[in-house]
């Protein structure tokens, strides 16, 4: 089973930008789809992004089209998540996971396709 370490969160004004990064050790980061889900407090876990095994398809949540953008490096086993133009609505804890799957273009989006789940990190934008 993979193992997952997000780091990067922090505090920002709305308005700014802050990237995200998911560690992965234990296995070949390129077996698996990789997904950002984030949850805010009273609120469950949301999609926010995921990307195939080899980058070549990506997916969405409809908040954050066009504000974040997905992107891995499979020689580094490492996920990020660039976040700009950011809302306080955005504020939650972001969590990194992964998805084992058979066809290197799939992508999946809900929290039961996930086997493996990073401890999160936390980001907070300030109005």
């Amino acid at each position: 089973q993979v193992q997952l370490v997000e780091s990067g969160g922090g505090l920002v004004q709305a308005g700014g930008s802050l990237r995200v990064s998911c560690a992965a050790s234990g296995r070949t980061l390129s077996q698996y789809a990789m997904g950002w889900f984030r949850q805010a407090p009273g609120k469950e876990r949301e999609f926010v992004a995921v990307i195939s095994r080899i980058g070549g398809r990506t997916s969405y949540s409809d908040s954050v089209k066009g504000r974040f953008t997905i992107s891995r490096d499979n020689a580094k086993n490492t996920v990020y998540l660039q976040m700009n133009s950011l809302k306080p609505e955005d504020t939650a804890v972001y969590y990194c996971a992964a998805a084992r799957t058979t066809n290197m273009l799939a992508i999946v989006t809900t929290p039961a396709d996930f086997g493996s789940w990073g401890q999160g990190t936390q980001v907070t934008v300030s109005s």
